[in-house]
């Protein structure tokens, strides 16, 4: 393949659509598009801008600022947006790679129209109820369910989302086109050695958005009885959101004010995965909740692999699709968001150094499935075949 194209939508970059871009620069391609809208305002990030490479290098492009605008209106600039400036390259491209199905969609489009030969959907979220406006969510799965079947692939993050179209709108897989799984990964080469010296086993660590269904609330309930064990533990939570001023809140009360440490954004992500790295132990307590509502049941999340690449432990509710799998690989443990659980496994782990220590290097070697480079490699080589 000589010319690529990929669209995307993003809210910071620790996305895949970002990380395909970082590998596809590697692989310096004669002729490569990238374009990309920002899923939501916020004042951190830019706004719609497309860039083109020719062999890895910079040649070209365009950025506007980002702007508050109605979602609807937002989503069908995206949508021109991405095919004006993709015909305007003048090229043809012999794969356009269309995250999210609107994206996908474009990349539709763009096949019948003969600018692209080939159209690729890579899925990184499905939720049965997307939007709460039933038209709304009517349009976005009738756009979901027709790029499944219309793309020529389609890279799900998980089985779940293959089975979620069966069950939830009645498309089974051969009504579509290629399905593949397209897991969350990471650069394991990248991330920071830390001497087991300078690890902080008696720490516990979270890293991501600060929203109320990550379940950090429990986590804050849990201490009082962790301490009452560990009297050293620490909880670090790495990251902002909407939820993070109640939390400060909820953790402000003597003996659990002094044992939590909110750093609050951090651009630098090596920096982020060096906090992480330098952890004992991590956790990710999704809230079940909704199951129509719930995008991390269907999906694969990043933090956790960034937390198993790092070395590091995660307590995990069985929420994700690979909880059961990650806990049989003994790199991590089911727990549910009931203080007295969470409390009894940090401190079996804390208090056990030997087995904290086995269980991080289980997580680094159960990691090493997931090189973005393999996966990629993967997806890309049974692509140039068909």
């Amino acid at each position: 393949m000589k010319r690529l194209a990929i669209t995307t939508h993003f809210y910071y970059t620790n996305c895949p659509s970002f990380e395909l871009r970082k590998w596809l620069l590697k692989e310096e391609l004669p002729y490569f598009l990238w374009i990309a809208h920002p899923l939501m305002y916020h004042a951190r990030l830019q706004g719609r801008y497309f860039e083109i490479f020719a062999q890895g290098k910079p040649a070209g492009g365009m950025a506007s600022p980002i702007r508050r605008e109605a979602a609807l209106v937002q989503y069908v600039k995206d949508f021109l947006l991405t095919i004006y400036w993709t015909i305007k390259t003048g090229q043809k491209f012999d794969v356009f790679i269309g995250f999210d199905n609107l994206n996908a969609f474009a990349g539709w489009v763009l096949k019948r129209l003969g600018v692209a030969r080939q159209c690729v959907f890579y899925v990184v979220d499905y939720s049965p109820l997307r939007f709460e406006n039933k038209v709304l969510n009517w349009i976005y799965h009738k756009i979901e369910s027709f790029c499944a079947i219309h793309c020529d692939e389609t890279w799900n993050l998980s089985e779940r989302m293959i089975s979620a179209r069966e069950t939830f709108k009645g498309i089974k897989p051969e009504q579509c086109g290629i399905q593949k799984i397209a897991p969350m990964g990471i650069w394991h080469d990248d991330m920071p050695s830390v001497p087991e010296s300078e690890v902080k086993y008696r720490q516990l660590v979270y890293m991501g958005a600060i929203t109320k269904k990550q379940g950090i609330q429990f986590v804050l309930e849990a201490i009082p009885k962790i301490v009452a064990r560990i009297p050293d533990f620490t909880f670090l939570v790495i990251g902002d959101g909407d939820y993070l001023d109640e939390l400060k809140a909820q953790a402000d009360r003597p003996g659990i004010r002094e044992r939590v440490h909110f750093t609050g954004y951090i651009q630098d992500h090596h920096e982020i995965d060096r906090l992480v790295a330098e952890s004992g132990l991590a956790v990710a307590l999704y809230e079940r909740g909704d199951p129509l509502r719930n995008f991390t049941y269907y999906t694969d999340p990043g933090k956790i692999k960034v937390y198993l690449g790092a070395g590091v432990p995660v307590l995990i509710t069985d929420v994700p699709h690979n909880a059961m799998e990650i806990e049989q690989n003994r790199c991590g443990r089911i727990v549910t968001t009931d203080a007295d659980n969470i409390a009894s496994e940090v401190v079996a782990l804390m208090n056990d150094e030997q087995e904290l220590k086995s269980y991080r290097q289980n997580a680094l070697s159960y990691s090493q499935r997931f090189r973005w480079e393999a996966i990629f490699s993967n997806l890309f080589d049974s692509l140039a075949k068909n």
